[in-house]
């Protein structure tokens, strides 16, 4: 009989942000350059442009560990603001290998923060203007930890949906391309059609 895994609180944490990091990055697997930059519904995100938000959550991340230092302020500034709302599309000058390669560093670096942090130490979320919040809110590394798991799941939906209407693709076919599995009589790895 196979044993469940006895993980601790940080490393249960920094798996399930893996799983979603890994959902996101799934999505993109086999698409050519055009097929990034393609917003196929209602809304203006594309796969490239949601990688490329995601990309963010490093500095973001360094950036409030640096606030908790006191190596800088909280204040939100033009740059901060053009940072986030500019990391919803890929720039003429950007290409999908590249906007990967960055998902990869940032999302391998935030998940070893979060194997080793101290889910109940003190911290502080930096301010959301979205949410009306315009000052850090004192919170646990846990609350936190937390935050990027939402935030990243939130994102694996829409690159699921996106993806989906760009050529039909599914998830669980993309999961088992990129990971070599065999189909069976329920489903398929996805393989790109010749039309």
């Amino acid at each position: 009989m196979i044993q469940p895994a006895r993980l601790d609180e940080a490393a249960a944490l920094a798996t399930f942000l893996r799983e979603q990091v890994d959902a996101v990055r799934t999505s993109a697997f086999g698409l050519i350059e055009d097929e990034a930059r393609l917003t196929p519904t209602r809304s203006e995100l594309s796969l490239g442009g949601i990688l490329k938000h995601l990309a963010i959550c490093w500095p973001t991340w360094q950036r409030r560990e640096a606030c908790e230092r006191g190596d800088r302020g909280w204040e939100l500034t033009e740059a901060d603001y053009g940072m986030f709302y500019g990391s919803f599309a890929l720039a003429e000058d950007e290409t999908l290998s590249q906007i990967l390669e960055e998902y990869d560093a940032a999302t391998a670096a935030l998940i070893a923060a979060v194997e080793h942090l101290d889910p109940d130490a003190d911290a502080r979320a930096a301010p959301a203007p979205w949410f009306g919040r315009m000052e850090p809110t004192p919170v646990t590394t846990r609350m936190l930890a937390l935050h990027m798991i939402e935030e990243f799941a939130r994102h694996a939906g829409h690159a699921d949906l996106v993806r989906e209407q760009i050529d039909g693709a599914l998830a669980g076919q993309l999961t088992m391309a990129v990971n070599d599995i065999p189909g069976n009589d329920f489903i398929q790895p996805w393989e790109r059609s010749v039309d």
